[in-house]
């Protein structure tokens, strides 16, 4: 329930930012008049994200079991690779986010007659993002649990990123945003490390993958996946008490190979922020 949760936060967080930023927009330059354009943008972004979502799921069901092994791989490698690119665009982008949708504003309403149109295509295009990349999170989540507390945890997820955001419009919260990201985003390079380990699981009983199958340790006796914590450590982290060597080749080989990209982006972030400074002072 929790990984469901702070995800959906996060991901409704970032629509309700973009959202909110073109309704303030729209407030200050006098175009209220303009706001059920937002409106339609965000409400055919949600259905289809949710079209989108309830086709794979139907599609999924009608496998056999070896390929819906094959598909929860394919939905899992799908989930990684957008959590990913998720966390290295919300650093790169979340300092400039507000000056470069209010430019791409000013442009639509400067060059465009039909500025519904582009209005609407603008909010249907950053909240459908935002959609379809949970979707595929959910369904990969959805799929290695059971039960009804992940399900209920997106759903509290999305409302309390709703809520947020509405209090960050009537500038009645304050809220450490840079901060926020930088938390979550380490939170998620785990969830993520964790979903691919247990995709290339799911490509081992699909009959693709079969190298490396040896058991690397047993912590069965110590902490098996029916306690609390065991549980708890699986959803969280996709703890497995007698993991495999491509298990742990995997989930660590994530991590390596995201903490190298995450420290490139950021000296390479430095450095233009360097030179950036350097111009202006000269």
């Amino acid at each position: 329930m929790l990984i469901p949760f702070l995800i959906m936060l996060r991901e409704g967080l970032e629509a309700a930012l973009v959202v909110g930023i073109i309704a303030s927009y729209l407030r200050q330059t006098g175009r209220q008049a303009w706001m059920p354009a937002v409106w339609i943008g965000v409400f055919l972004a949600a259905g289809v994200s949710l079209l989108a979502g309830a086709g794979l799921q139907f599609a999924s069901a009608e496998f056999p079991q070896r390929q819906q092994e094959l598909f929860e791989a394919v939905v899992g490698f799908l989930a990684v690779g957008m959590l990913t690119w998720m966390v290295m665009w919300m650093r790169r982008a979340a300092a400039n986010m507000k000056r470069e949708l209010t430019v791409a504003l000013d442009q639509a309403f400067d060059r465009h007659r039909q500025h519904g149109w582009a209005l609407i295509g603008m909010v249907f295009l950053a909240v459908a993002r935002e959609g379809l990349e949970s979707i595929f999170f959910l369904l990969a989540i959805f799929q290695q649990s059971q039960g009804a507390l992940a399900p209920l945890g997106a759903l509290l997820g999305i409302a309390s990123a709703a809520l947020i955001g509405l209090a960050l419009y009537r500038g009645s919260l304050r809220l450490p945003l840079g901060h926020f990201f930088r938390l979550t985003g380490l939170f998620i390079v785990l969830v993520a490390a964790g979903l691919f380990a247990g995709s290339v699981r799911a490509l081992h009983e699909a009959g693709v993958w079969n190298h490396a199958q040896q058991v690397v340790f047993d912590l069965n006796h110590v902490l098996p996946l029916d306690t609390p914590l065991g549980s708890l450590l699986a959803g969280l982290l996709g703890y497995q008490p007698a993991p495999t060597l491509s298990d742990v080749v995997a989930w660590l080989g994530y991590l390596l190979f995201t903490t190298c990209l995450l420290l490139t982006r950021r000296a390479a972030g430095s450095a233009a922020a360097r030179q950036t400074r350097a111009g202006v002072q000269s």
